[in-house]
């Protein structure tokens, strides 16, 4: 009988422009990659149906724990993109006891879309999100590259095969 392997992540480490920010995000939310689908009808056929075009455009937040003015001014700036990285340990437990842990490791290029000017109540923490686009995203885990998405050169692999080689052959790029 196999063994249920369960895989866990419950924390994690945001780096911008290659400085930690360890204790300084609360949330990170990674931008999902959407597939942008049109739909085709024609003469002849029974039904329709939706066919790829593209992708959705990759947002995402990032919802910090108080002002840092070094995050800030650089959220500031929608002209200059920045480096981003999220890093977290995934226990694998298996019969109940973790058999080891693997790396998640998300890379983005980003530029930021808002800057908060933050939610104030008595006796709580001040509530800041700054919103973000990205142009690229590579997820990878436990050393294994899941996908790669970069808009702006025409990549897009899953499981680290290039699935737009014969488009980008056949339009010449």
């Amino acid at each position: 009988m196999a063994k249920i392997e369960i895989h866990r992540i419950a924390n994690a480490n945001v780096y911008l422009d290659g400085q930690s920010l360890l204790g300084r995000a609360e949330e990170v939310q990674l931008p999902s990659i959407k597939a942008k689908m049109v739909e085709h009808k024609a003469l002849g056929m029974v039904g329709t149906i939706e066919a790829f075009a593209g992708f959705e455009k990759l947002e995402g937040k990032i919802k910090w724990a108080s002002f840092y003015a070094d995050v800030l001014k650089k959220a500031a700036n929608p002209f200059k993109s920045a480096q981003l990285q999220v890093r977290g340990s995934m226990p694998i437990i298996v019969g109940g006891s973790v058999n080891r842990e693997a790396p998640v490791v998300a890379l983005l290029s980003v530029v930021f879309k808002s800057l908060p000017g933050g939610n104030f109540k008595q006796h709580e923490n001040v509530e800041l999100e700054t919103d973000f686009t990205a142009y690229y995203m590579k997820l990878t885990v436990d050393g294994r590259d899941v996908t790669e998405i970069d808009v702006l050169e025409n990549i897009y692999k899953a499981g680290g095969v290039d699935l737009l080689a014969q488009y980008n052959a056949n339009i010449g790029g």
